[in-house]
């Protein structure tokens, strides 16, 4: 069973680290899958991509939940909210927009023939 207790309490003991791995791993992740996309570069790629930067985006919000359930309310804790969820946006209109960006790619390399 899943106890909330338990990660509330390793979540702010580890918080330093937690945030120093999550930070820079989920930019990265989010990074990669935007070029991906601006690539053209086949939609499982894509995918996959997303997937494992919306996962390190969706753990970032769950860290910022749990010092919400603590009571931390700072600037800290709205930045990463806020970083989460512009990367797990990122992250799904990079998939949503995959047919846009491949079709036009295809248009303009098209006209450049």
């Amino acid at each position: 069973m899943l106890d909330f207790n338990t990660l509330t309490v390793f979540s702010s003991t580890y918080c330093i680290g937690i945030c120093a791995f999550l930070i820079p791993v989920n930019l990265i992740a989010t990074s990669l899958t935007i070029g991906l996309t601006l690539l053209c570069r086949p939609a499982i790629e894509i995918w996959r991509s997303a997937a494992i930067a919306s996962t390190f985006a969706l753990l970032i919000i769950l860290h910022v939940f749990a010092w919400f359930m603590i009571g931390v309310v700072m600037a800290p804790t709205y930045i990463l909210l806020g970083l989460g969820s512009i990367c797990l946006g990122a992250n799904l209109g990079a998939i949503l927009l995959y047919k846009r960006f491949a079709n036009a790619s295809v248009a303009m390399k098209v006209e450049f023939f």
